[in-house]
């Protein structure tokens, strides 16, 4: 709260004035009972407190969790796929121009601020989850034994790799936990 009161000085020093109606106040904590969401009262002015909240198209958390935020960059990433599916579904791109598409549009949504994620398994996952049902589209059924089928995750993996994945490439924007690939 200190360093509040010492923001709301030296912007007055300078001319700048805090407006009330667009700050809001958060409290991180590692403990659930120390992030209050009462808001802060600063020389007379009270700004609201909050849980979360969008900072530059990012979800913040006051425990910091990515959770939600992994959630909301799937969801961003479907509706993009969705704004595009005629591009998708069209006979007349090639499965290589299809892919560049993805890799273009889709994965840059999706990945948008996963330098800053710390995933667990179960993150991972739904981002991989996502990208299989991409190139499924991408890939569609295959005619085989007179029958069309669906292809296997197997068969979907293995097409995929002579394009670079998407969990690879998230994984390369990740800030790493201490200790892990040597560094701490």
């Amino acid at each position: 709260m200190k360093h509040c009161v010492e923001l709301s000085r030296q912007t007055a020093r300078m001319g700048l004035v805090v407006s009330p109606e667009n700050t809001k106040y958060m409290k991180f904590s590692a403990s659930p009972s120390q992030r209050s969401i009462k808001g802060a009262t600063i020389n007379g002015v009270t700004y609201e407190g909050v849980a979360e909240f969008i900072y530059l198209g990012t979800l913040i958390s006051n425990d910091n969790s990515i959770e939600e935020e992994i959630q909301r960059r799937i969801l961003a990433g479907n509706r993009t796929y969705f704004a595009a599916s005629i591009l998708f579904r069209s006979p007349r791109l090639s499965r290589g121009t299809k892919i560049q598409l993805y890799k273009t549009l889709m994965r840059l949504v999706v990945s948008y601020g996963a330098e800053t994620w710390t995933m667990m398994k179960k993150e991972e996952q739904a981002l991989l989850i996502l990208e299989r049902k991409i190139y499924s589209r991408i890939y569609c059924h295959k005619y085989e034994n007179g029958e069309w089928k669906s292809r296997t995750n197997r068969e979907l993996k293995e097409m995929r790799r002579k394009y670079s994945k998407m969990d690879k490439g998230i994984k390369d924007k990740l800030v790493r936990s201490p200790g892990e690939n040597g560094g701490g």
